[in-house]
């Protein structure tokens, strides 16, 4: 089995696709100082650029684990993922967590599908 390894940072590569499936990487938004909604629309635009380098658009998303740090922001986390998806959402699990470090409140991890 072929790995292909892409967009590599100092402590990972964005993309690592192997078989059909393509992974992307922990992602936070590029400005931390705003809100739970602007992050996540920040953080899925990048990430459908990132799947964009190799070929696929967001309809390929199949899988999200999504980390935050405060959970009564979680609504304005929704909406502006079903903006984001509109009748194409993955999967996805939201967890709590204490702290992602660097004023993050959000970090989105997804796996994709090429067929």
């Amino acid at each position: 089995m072929t790995i292909k390894r892409s967009i590599k940072t100092p402590i990972q590569n964005r993309v690592v696709e192997t078989g059909n499936l393509v992974f992307v990487g922990g992602c936070i938004a590029d400005d931390t100082t705003q809100s739970m909604g602007p992050q996540t629309q920040n953080i899925l635009t990048k990430i459908e650029g990132y799947l964009g380098e190799v070929g696929l658009d967001r309809k390929a998303i199949v899988a999200a684990q999504i980390y935050v740090t405060d959970l009564s922001q979680k609504k304005e986390m929704d909406a502006a993922w079903t903006g984001f998806f509109g009748d194409d959402m993955p999967t996805r699990a939201t967890v709590g967590v204490a702290d992602l470090g660097g004023g993050a409140i959000i970090e989105v991890v997804v796996t994709a599908s090429r067929g």
